[in-house]
């Protein structure tokens, strides 16, 4: 089999601090090339990445969490990816894994991996995730697993592999720019038949890493849970939504 490409992308927006720890923990001679695509930062995580010898594009002005990703997946697919795997330059996931998030999808077993850290409940709150998001992670992945007809662990990692087939058939362009964009994107995957796998990683909450304040968890949490409801009314063809709608060749 014919080696596969792999690029890292990262999202990055006041990653100044944590963005040199997180490269470094990338097992060499693992990823073909990685891109960082900072959301006009307002520290100097630009000048640290290039520092760093990585290809990096700034945004003039802040798009959101989804947005970024737009560009991420954009450029990686401009860059023959035959793999993208999105990891936050936060450190609030462990890099060192990136192999065994590559290996199901080259061995084809699945199309998307997940980065889990919800393995126990011990661990995911020894790893300083709040309880009150460990609460609403577990409900909001109940809710997907159910009417999404999958059984993960958990659905609001930021921890992720694609093949280059669902970033091609998914219409991820129609996607919010905002925190929900990753909720969507895996709405999308499931109803478009791809395959989703998963590996236990460990939860790693500090102050440096990036987490949205209980405002907006809330607003992610609702919206959320109004995707699910687009997903079942596409699914019984009582509504047509432009997440679902199948891209033009």
């Amino acid at each position: 089999m014919a080696k596969q490409k792999i690029i890292v992308v990262m999202p990055a927006y006041n990653a100044e601090k944590t963005i040199a720890k997180t490269v470094q923990d990338i097992p060499p001679g693992i990823v073909d090339g990685i891109i960082v695509v900072d959301d006009a930062s307002r520290d100097n995580t630009v000048s640290i990445a290039r520092e760093l010898g990585l290809q990096v594009y700034a945004h003039e002005k802040n798009l959101g969490y989804g947005g970024n990703q737009k560009t991420c997946y954009q450029k990686a697919l401009e860059q023959g990816a035959d793999i993208v795997v999105m990891v936050h330059p936060d450190y609030q996931y462990d890099s060192r894994l990136i192999p065994y998030m590559i290996q199901p999808l080259t061995a084809g077993l699945y199309d998307v991996m997940l980065g889990s850290r919800i393995r126990t409940r011990v661990e995911a709150l020894a790893g300083g995730m709040p309880l009150y998001k460990y609460i609403s992670n577990r409900a909001l992945t109940l809710l997907e697993n159910i009417f999404f007809g999958q059984n993960l662990s958990e659905f609001h990692t930021g921890f992720r592999a694609y093949t280059r087939k669902v970033l091609e058939t998914i219409p991820w362009q129609n996607n919010s720019d905002n925190f929900v964009f990753d909720t969507e994107l895996l709405a999308e995957a499931v109803y478009f038949g791809f395959r989703l796998g998963e590996t236990p990683v460990p939860a790693r909450y500090f102050r440096e890493a990036s987490s949205i304040n209980f405002l907006n968890s809330t607003v992610y949490g609702l919206s959320t849970v109004a995707v699910v409801g687009k997903f079942v009314l596409q699914k019984l063809h009582l509504g047509r939504f432009k997440i679902f709608k199948r891209k033009e060749k």
